[in-house]
């Protein structure tokens, strides 16, 4: 059953821009996001078991997700899985566990972001604000705002389509659903064709505020780009033992091969 809370957008109510589903079945934790979230400027809303939680967000569309991994009914990666098929919401997972394998696993069900408790709350809403800082600076070059004149909105490549402004991508005319750390991450890639991109210049395009010069990239954002990645090019059929499009320079980072 879902936590007390007033979800957003009822009746009678206007929902706000900034509005977050909690997924979590201990209290404290709850309680605690909650506490942090509200602080933060989001209206939030609550789920104590993973079943309630995807319908919470189905029926909000919440801007942000927070997942705990270890749910009563069904686990997080599961509950994540879900979440994507009706919602493009920014997931962060949480959890207690600190092994690699169920980071990669939770980026590889669609979650934005991985972090582990007990997580810092200053941390934490850093990390959110800075995904939503990239979607805002795309949102500001879309319709309606202004791209500049000149700028190529659109990238195609070899049946790749990617659409700039609208953030989608297409391959042989068929959509294809990208997270936004992974629309991010191509459009990087795609922006500066022929160049090899390092992997530190790819997590400094999605956590730039946390990455200031002389700051050194961690392990595991350099591993969380590598994931990213990985499940980037299942998406778009592209094989990285004979690529398409991105290709791995070994020891360096990835390259972007445009062709007609």
């Amino acid at each position: 059953m879902a936590a007390a809370a007033v979800p957003a957008g009822a009746p009678g109510t206007s929902a706000p821009e900034r509005t977050a589903v909690i997924i979590e079945d201990d209290d404290d934790v709850r309680a605690l996001l909650e506490e942090v979230l509200g602080q933060a400027g989001f209206e939030t809303s609550s789920a104590a078991d993973g079943r309630s939680g995807v319908e919470l967000v189905e029926r909000t569309d919440p801007l942000v997700t927070t997942l705990d991994v270890s749910l009563p009914d069904i686990d997080g990666f599961e509950v994540c899985r879900r979440i994507r098929r009706v919602s493009d919401t920014i997931v962060v997972m949480l959890t207690a566990r600190t092994d690699e394998v169920d980071t990669l696993m939770g980026l590889d069900a669609g979650a934005d972001d991985y972090q582990t408790k007990p997580f810092r709350p200053r941390e934490l809403r850093a990390r959110i604000e800075a995904i939503m800082r990239r979607q805002g600076r795309s949102e500001a070059r879309s319709p309606g705002g202004s791209a500049g004149p000149g700028t190529a909105t659109t990238v195609t490549s070899d049946g790749l389509a990617i659409d700039l402004l609208g953030r989608t991508v297409s391959v042989d005319d068929v959509e294809v659903h990208l997270t936004r750390s992974e629309f991010d991450l191509l459009a990087a890639l795609a922006g500066e064709p022929g160049h090899v991109l390092s992997k530190d210049g790819l997590v400094r395009v999605l956590w730039v505020d946390e990455y200031d010069v002389g700051t050194p990239v961690t392990g595991s954002d350099r591993r969380r780009v590598e994931v990213h990645l990985a499940n980037l090019r299942r998406k778009i059929g592209d094989d990285p033992a004979a690529p398409r499009w991105i290709r791995t320079v070994r020891g360096v980072g990835y390259r972007f091969d445009q062709r007609a």
